[in-house]
């Protein structure tokens, strides 16, 4: 969490081993070495077929250069499914960082890293990337960035290999038909924006961002922020609402409400983390656009412009990373789709603001709707997309910002209409549920306590993290007398498995 100016420079400096005399009656306590990072979803399915691997990034990253490398698909395709696999390691003392891996210049995956022990730690993640199969077919260039600090102080150098793995299709795949990056990017004031063009027969057209708030600045704890005159120390006016918007050709294509993501440093109390990360910190998704009602007005072979905009963050201020990626279908006859956007509306923003002494309230909402046809060579297609967001939360604090506390929640529902002799005929429907609940305290002692649940929800599926951790804040790191519990339960289906820690080691499972 945000804490105030002098208090966050108090705990860089503890964290950094800064020495401080403090005496207190030994309890039972993180040591010098915990369990491994892990998360408690489920590994993802892989289909018995033959497959082959090939290795993207192979580096040990210690500055803020980009790693690149070219890339080649080892086997042919069609693939049933392809996997991302990251495995990291890490000793000594170190931040966590924020990264991110492109393939021909489109974001495939971001990441951030664990904080690890002095005896050194490791860690993997796996992502699903067959959406990008058309992209994996072609030769590309592999970049990937995990900028990072090492000197005498942060001595962990952050030793990552990739892999990627395919799985031989048994059947048609219906993975997009074109991956697209955004051309000509730049930052137009605050928003990224660019081109794009989409091919004449383009029949269904989907946008990914991968938005972010990040940086280690105020717009990393956005949820936080409090309106100027409250004087609380990250100010934004008018409050803590934001909303990822994408625009086409300067008008709202899309509105989502972005994810709260904590990483492994987060609310001053790296305790919480060191095994169990928070939800999506290894593997931050992206939100997901349909922006075929726009198609009509796509398919002319023209580049259109492309944007992305956060709402709510302050003038002037950056802190946020918006990359975007476009997934295509096109008409199996191969010829030009015409067609026309019949209508979008965009609802007045409800952002009420409520404040008092050491208290921020707000709940706001928005909703947006857009329907588009298209004339293809299996007859007229409509698509309508309605979308409704909201966030609700309650910041209150005490003197010196002390206690901090927070209580919030997101909903981001989405309904996909599509009517016609359409392969994507149907309805579909997604209803995301956020949600923070904590509070930091620091006792006469100068004992930090953060207790944090996070939750990351949507239909049939449930990803809440639980957790308690307090440390002596002024002490060096040998004498902090650090101890925590945490666990993370993820249900979906018959899946429900459930991961508990005390002081960095697994009790449940055993």
């Amino acid at each position: 969490m945000r804490r105030s100016i002098a208090v966050v420079a108090g705990l860089l400096l503890a964290l950094a081993g800064a020495p401080a005399a403090h005496a207190a009656a030994p309890v039972p306590v993180f040591g010098s070495d915990w369990d491994n990072p892990r998360t408690a979803a489920p590994a993802i399915a892989k289909p018995p077929t033959r497959s082959c691997s090939t290795t993207i990034v192979d580096h040990a990253f210690d500055n803020y250069d980009v790693y690149a490398q070219s890339y080649a698909a080892p086997c042919r395709g069609p693939w049933a499914k392809v996997v991302l696999r990251l495995d990291g390691s890490v000793a000594g003392r170190q931040y966590d960082r924020l990264g991110w891996l492109t393939m021909g210049g489109v974001e495939i995956f971001k990441t951030s890293t664990p904080e690890p022990s002095p005896d050194g730690i490791q860690w993997s993640v796996e992502k699903d990337v067959t959406a990008y199969s058309a992209l994996l077919e072609r030769p590309q260039t592999v970049n990937m960035y995990l900028g990072n600090t090492v000197d005498d102080t942060y001595t962990g150098v952050l030793k990552v290999k990739v892999t990627l793995t395919f799985y031989a299709a048994v059947g048609p795949s219906a993975v997009a038909d074109d991956v697209l990056p955004l051309a000509d990017q730049h930052t137009d004031g605050q928003d990224l924006a660019g081109t794009v063009i989409v091919p004449r027969d383009t029949e269904r057209l989907l946008a990914e961002v991968y938005a972010t708030g990040s940086g280690g600045g105020c717009e990393e704890f956005w949820y936080l922020t409090a309106p100027s005159p409250t004087g609380y120390s990250c100010p934004a006016d008018p409050g803590p609402y934001r909303e990822v918007q994408v625009l086409v050709d300067g008008q709202v294509a899309g509105i989502a409400a972005p994810f709260p993501h904590v990483y492994t440093g987060g609310w001053s109390n790296p305790y919480l983390w060191y095994v169990l990360p928070a939800p999506r910190a290894f593997d931050i998704r992206p939100i997901t656009y349909d922006l075929s009602p726009f198609l009509g007005r796509l398919t002319d072979g023209a580049a259109h412009a492309v944007s992305v905009h956060v709402v709510g963050v302050p003038a002037g201020q950056g802190g946020w990373d918006t990359p975007i990626n476009f997934l295509g279908w096109r008409d199996p006859s191969g010829k030009r789709v015409t067609g026309a956007l019949v209508g979008a509306h965009l609802s007045t923003l409800t952002d009420d603001v409520t404040t008092g002494p050491g208290r921020v309230g707000l709940h706001a909402s928005h909703t947006f709707v857009a329907g588009g046809y298209l004339r293809t060579s299996h007859g007229l297609i409509t698509t309508t997309v309605s979308q409704r967001v909201g966030n609700d939360s309650i910041h209150s604090w005490g003197d010196g910002e002390n206690p901090d506390a927070l209580t919030a929640t997101w909903t981001d529902d989405v309904t996909g209409v599509v009517a016609g002799r359409s392969r994507f005929a149907g309805v579909t429907r997604v209803a995301d549920r956020y949600g923070l609940d904590g509070r930091i305290t620091v006792d006469a002692g100068d004992r930090l306590t953060t207790t944090l649940t996070v939750t990351d929800a949507g239909l049939g599926r449930s990803d809440i993290y639980r957790g308690s951790a307090s440390y002596l804040a002024g002490a060096p790191r040998d004498q902090r007398q650090a101890n925590g519990t945490s666990e993370e339960r993820y249900r979906q289906g018959r899946y429900d498995r459930t991961v508990r820690t005390r002081n960095g080691f697994v009790v449940e499972p055993d």
